[in-house]
């Protein structure tokens, strides 16, 4: 029988977790809808500038990209990129033997990364005294969010509820059709992939599945893969998943996804059919706004995503949204720095708005893309074709990508006479390199300033100087 202490310490525990978790309805300075990266980035600059703030997460902190995207699909390219390692080693003169892969370790790898960076997230959260309010909320005011009974109001709001993974109208989902959230559930690795889509989503997991020893097809409707990069990047990706016996369809549309209890069967334009143990479907990702009450309370939405002007203020004053729901890219760390920007203008402190033009962009397949700024198409559209210039320098020229055997390039766009509008690049690990590549296109730097730069012998990252000094007219290791 429980003492009548015991019952009192028990209805106080309940009281602290519900003050915790629900509490009662006050003013907020702010309240953020969603604690993915652009929610929690929100909240604790918010806190950090002595804001009070209130967090509403239907699910975990992290959003999707701690818990199905982003860090769970690249502990898994790491996983692949280890096996492609044991694979190839005699090609380095290592003894080593490749016996194929556990997909139950590799999830329990994944999942011990996630576990531990969410732990991390939580106790951040906790200790800048944000207000955790845990459940599904909507708009009941246009700034009012209710959560079961409670309701939490603020004298701002901001919309943060991420995105979901894109269907096919007429395909369902579900048995040997996933998208990539079921990818990630995978209890056993399946022997032939359809991949549709050829975009960022598309490419990592086919590269990860023919990591592991998956036969793999890619249909893409546009004419090439990744087709929101620069073209030159395109050409090469496709160059190199031949070489790696990945197989793809571009400018091809599906006309139906059918499976039985043994296959999946895709339907191509043309009457050929493919068959599959698994289909995904990767067409992109939409804006999770639906049942938020958004519109009935005046805030503009364009086929879901939220309208908002450059400083991300909605049609409503004190309402504002980031990341995902607001069109453009769909990358974690630009919802990372909508959220330190929207808590830095509520705050007063007039930060600069962020521009999509000027945020990196990594695809982490075989081998990885990296970009910043504009292609050379969009230049061109900007400038006119005589007023850029460009230049490709070819990683067979560089000492590190010739010891990781790496093909790829690196290639810069410029205003004639003018700074870099854009840097394009491929190859193993790229991706690492397109911080200073940031830099040149976000500080309008010149070639000329930026190819004075002393890069560190021998890594990839001195392709980006070669190729800053070919532009400027100095060539080392390459012709002008």
């Amino acid at each position: 029988m429980r003492s009548a202490a015991g019952s009192e310490d028990l209805a106080a525990l309940t009281t602290w977790r519900q003050s915790v978790t629900q509490p009662a309805p006050h003013d907020h300075d702010v309240v953020v809808l969603g604690g993915g990266s652009g929610g929690y980035a929100t909240a604790l600059r918010a806190r950090q500038l002595g804001l009070s703030v209130a967090l509403v997460e239907a699910d975990k902190l992290g959003g999707t990209c701690l818990h199905q995207g982003c860090i769970p699909t690249k502990a898994m390219l790491h996983a692949a990129e280890v096996a492609d390692a044991a694979r190839e080693a005699s090609a380095f003169g290592v003894r080593a033997t490749y016996d194929g892969v556990d997909l139950a370790a590799v999830a329990r790898y994944r999942e011990g990364v996630v576990d531990r960076l969410y732990r991390g997230l939580q106790g951040l959260v906790r200790g800048a005294g944000i207000d955790v309010v845990e459940g599904t909320g909507r708009l009941v005011g246009p700034r009012s969010v209710a959560v079961g009974d409670s309701v939490v109001t603020g004298r701002n709001l901001v919309v943060a509820t991420g995105s979901y993974a894109r269907t096919i109208p007429g395909v369902e989902i579900g048995g040997r059709v996933v998208t990539s959230d079921g990818a990630l559930a995978l209890a056993e690795l399946p022997q032939r992939v359809v991949v549709v889509g050829g975009s960022v989503i598309g490419v990592e997991l086919a590269s990860v599945w023919r990591s592991f020893g998956c036969e793999v097809t890619i249909v893409e409707a546009l004419p090439h893969l990744v087709p929101l990069e620069d073209e030159a990047l395109s050409v090469q990706l496709e160059r190199a998943f031949r070489k790696r016996k990945i197989a793809f369809r571009t400018g091809t549309a599906i006309t139906g996804v059918k499976q039985d209890d043994t296959s999946a069967y895709v339907s191509l334009e043309g009457g050929e059919t493919l068959e599959a143990d698994l289909v995904l479907v990767a067409v992109g990702r939409g804006p999770r706004t639906d049942g938020l009450g958004l519109a009935d309370h005046g805030i503009d939405l364009d086929r879901g995503f939220v309208v908002t002007d450059e400083h991300l203020r909605t049609s409503v004053e004190g309402v504002y949204a980031v990341g995902d729901v607001v069109r453009g890219l769909q990358l974690a760390h630009r919802g990372f720095a909508h959220g330190l920007f929207v808590a830095e203008e509520i705050a007063g402190r007039a930060p600069q708005p962020v521009v999509d033009s000027g945020i990196p962009r990594v695809t982490y397949c075989e081998p990885e893309l990296a970009s910043v700024g504009l292609t050379e198409a969009q230049a061109r559209a900007a400038h006119g074709d005589a007023g850029v210039a460009t230049y490709e320098y070819n990683l067979a020229g560089n000492g590190k990508s010739q010891i990781l055997r790496s093909a790829g390039l690196v290639k810069v766009v410029r205003e004639v006479d003018g700074p870099v509008l854009g840097v394009h690049m491929i190859g193993s690990r790229m991706g690492e390199q397109v911080g200073e590549a940031s830099l040149w296109v976000n500080w309008d730097a010149f070639p000329e300033d930026v190819a004075a730069f002393v890069h560190a012998h021998p890594t990839q990252n001195e392709a980006l100087g070669e190729a800053a000094l070919a532009l400027a007219g100095s060539p080392l290791h390459a012709h002008a």
